[in-house]
């Protein structure tokens, strides 16, 4: 009971904790749960309004880049916390698998060492990945030829087509080609797949002074940047869409890409940075700053 004490009004000191949860029959862990649903329910409806959002635009990302992109935001929120409140809303990515064999390795061409073991990459166009995959249209299959930047994993080359000739990954890398710039010593690798080892592109690659380099037979880890791409491109695109043709195919993939990929999707490698901000961030750090005379 509240007294008063020269005119004052003193209350007097809350009990323990320990002392209320024996009271009332109750463990600490229920008093504490009890006493934070109203406050953290509250808030939980703003984050979790946030990660719908986030997911509503990038369907196939997981708790972590969710957890990154609200930090993003200015939303600081514990990875558990935003997992338990993604598993609770059904957003969780459910695997999905499929194959088709696109490496044909059988061949005479001439099959390259892999040079990727020797290598220290700190900056872009030292090594660029390239690698082919499949998508399923209705009744017929389409490929994808696509080249990475191994330092950045900025898709800097791809193509569309209905065949595995060797001119599905010579246009992708005439497309990198275009808008990178070859420095010493760069090295292009790949599997040992006929349309890297054929001599329309091993002469490309020959004639811009570029290094070929081959994965071991049968060896994923030896281009492992390159499939972990193609992973992410069918779960976050191909596996999520149904294209109705070609022109379709190469618009909806090609914006995906292009736009979400290289400059929207945060990559964990990269410290939940898109592979194109990373290497403006990269170029900047490394400009030479002008010498102010004094």
């Amino acid at each position: 009971m509240t007294q008063i004490i020269n005119q004052e009004l003193v209350t007097p000191p809350a009990l323990p904790i320990s002392r209320l949860c024996s009271a009332l029959g109750l463990s600490r862990a229920e008093y504490y749960r009890h006493s934070t649903s109203t406050t953290g329910g509250e808030q939980d409806v703003d984050l979790r309004q946030a990660i719908q959002t986030i997911a509503a635009d990038m369907p196939a990302y997981g708790y972590r880049r969710i957890t990154a992109q609200l930090a993003r935001m200015g939303i600081v929120s514990n990875h558990k916390r935003v997992l338990k409140l993604m598993r609770k809303d059904g957003l969780l990515c459910l695997a999905k698998t499929a194959f088709v064999n696109t490496t044909q390795s059988q061949h005479s061409f001439t099959i390259y060492p892999n040079l990727v073991p020797s290598l220290s990459i700190d900056r872009p166009d030292q090594l660029w990945v390239a690698d082919i995959t499949y998508l399923h249209l209705r009744r017929e299959v389409f490929y994808l030829a696509v080249l990475l930047d191994a330092f950045s994993r900025r898709v800097i080359g791809w193509h569309m087509d209905s065949n595995l000739a060797a001119q599905l990954a010579v246009t992708a890398l005439r497309m990198a080609l275009a808008q990178r710039t070859v420095t010493p010593n760069l090295v292009h690798h790949s599997d040992r797949g006929t349309q890297y080892a054929s001599d329309a592109y091993v002469n490309l690659l020959k004639e811009q002074g570029i290094r070929i380099s081959m994965s071991r037979t049968g060896n994923p880890y030896d281009n492992a940047k390159a499939e972990r791409f193609i992973k992410t491109l069918k779960y976050e695109e191909i596996y999520l869409n149904d294209y109705d043709d070609l022109a379709e195919a190469r618009f909806r993939i090609g914006d995906f890409l292009d736009e979400v990929y290289n400059h929207k999707r945060l990559h964990s490698k990269l410290g939940y940075v898109p592979p194109a901000e990373f290497e403006q961030s990269f170029s900047q750090s490394t400009r030479p700053q002008p010498v102010v005379s004094t």
